[in-house]
């Protein structure tokens, strides 16, 4: 056990002589051994790269529909303080900013900090109906209707 435990140290110790390196040629990395890492890492590199680049419609996908459940537990607490939901006319802009419109309010207060806008820059389009209402992000194409993350993403509350 004593040898190959000596043996083990003797190949983690760099053994100097005068002030040089007994075993120079075992000191460092070689160029090929640099060339390998450098390899890998670009393998690597390549590979996240591939599986991340085409997923940032999707992600905004997600964001869309985590938003809208945001805003329709905001038009909840609108709900039970005002009584009703904004009309279609007053829209999620109520959430933001005290309507001035009728119905007004009674209790007014801010649901939202800003102004609620879909991951694509536009704003979201609110209906209110038959004491429900609907929230819907016109996806990535800002058109109605569409196919992936063109598709709209909708949600209705009651």
């Amino acid at each position: 056990m004593r040898t190959v435990m000596r043996q083990f140290k003797d190949s983690l110790t760099l053994r100097v002589r005068d002030g040089k390196p007994e075993n120079p040629g075992e000191t460092g990395l070689t160029l090929i051994e640099m060339l390998i890492v450098l390899v890998i890492i670009g393998v690597v590199a390549g590979l996240v790269v591939v599986n991340v680049m085409g997923r940032p419609d999707e992600a905004r996908a997600t964001t869309a529909k985590a938003d809208i459940k945001t805003l329709s537990a905001a038009l909840a607490m609108y709900r039970l303080d005002n009584g009703d939901y904004p009309t279609t006319s007053q829209g999620l802009k109520a959430l933001h900013e005290q309507p001035t419109t009728a119905p007004v309010p009674a209790a007014w207060r801010a649901y939202v900090q800003d102004p609620p806008q879909d991951p694509w820059g536009r704003d979201y389009v609110y209906a209110a109906e038959g004491g429900g209402f609907t929230i819907t992000s016109l996806g990535k194409d800002g058109k109605q209707g569409g196919e992936g993350v063109d598709a709209d993403i909708t949600s209705r509350g009651q």
